[in-house]
């Protein structure tokens, strides 16, 4: 049995829609964060950097989000969520997974704690402004890498176009939200209507407007 810990619209949520693509029996279990329940000694026992997602699998104690992508596409490679391997477009797949993962993905730290970012907390508001300003330039660069295709990967939905759904969604309260550029809003509609995806943010209780 696979065991996600997750927080509704955290990190946890790219492998959640990925298990619900997948079809895979899973269970769900809650990380409070509202209650600092990410460092209790239980979990952190999971995941010592006490951070959301960790994936369980029998004895397999994963964390680290774009580990748990690559581990879920090759554990379920039937599912279609990324290219065979020893592909040209699996290498492909890996670039995009670990380009969201290193840029955007650890950008959205600096937005959205940027105290963390800091000694003085005055200076908060300038980290997360510059935070924000880079993050529209990685969105542009990525709305131009999508300016012909329908996917990260041209013609094929993989769980990268999953992880981009959920940067897009996470920016949604920037003063440029990555909606309001056309490929990548364009990209998140396509997303959002998959029925898998829909299922997923039922079940974490995300409700409009997603992205």
């Amino acid at each position: 049995m696979l065991t996600l810990y997750y927080y509704p619209g955290n990190a946890s949520l790219l492998p959640h829609m990925m298990l619900r693509e997948i079809g895979a029996e899973f269970e769900l279990r809650l990380v409070d964060r509202g209650q600092n329940a990410q460092k209790s000694p239980d979990y952190l026992k999971l995941n010592p950097s006490g951070r959301i997602p960790v994936l369980m699998e029998g004895d397999l104690v994963l964390f680290e989000t774009a580990a748990i992508v690559l581990h879920l596409a090759d554990r379920f490679p039937e599912s279609g969520l990324a290219p065979a391997v020893g592909t040209v477009e699996r290498s492909e797949f890996y670039k995009w997974i670990i380009h969201l993962t290193n840029t955007p993905q650890v950008e959205f730290r600096a937005w959205f704690y940027p105290h963390e970012h800091v000694a003085d907390e005055a200076a908060a508001p300038t980290v997360r402004q510059a935070a924000g300003e880079r993050l529209d330039r990685m969105f542009d660069v990525i709305s131009a890498q999508l300016a012909d295709k329908t996917w990260l990967l041209g013609e094929r939905f993989s769980a990268a176009d999953l992880f981009l759904f959920m940067l897009i969604r996470w920016g949604r309260g920037m003063p440029r939200p990555p909606r309001s550029i056309p490929n990548l809003n364009a990209l998140a509609e396509r997303v959002l209507a998959r029925p898998a995806v829909q299922k997923a943010l039922e079940a974490e209780g995300l409700k409009a407007p997603i992205f």
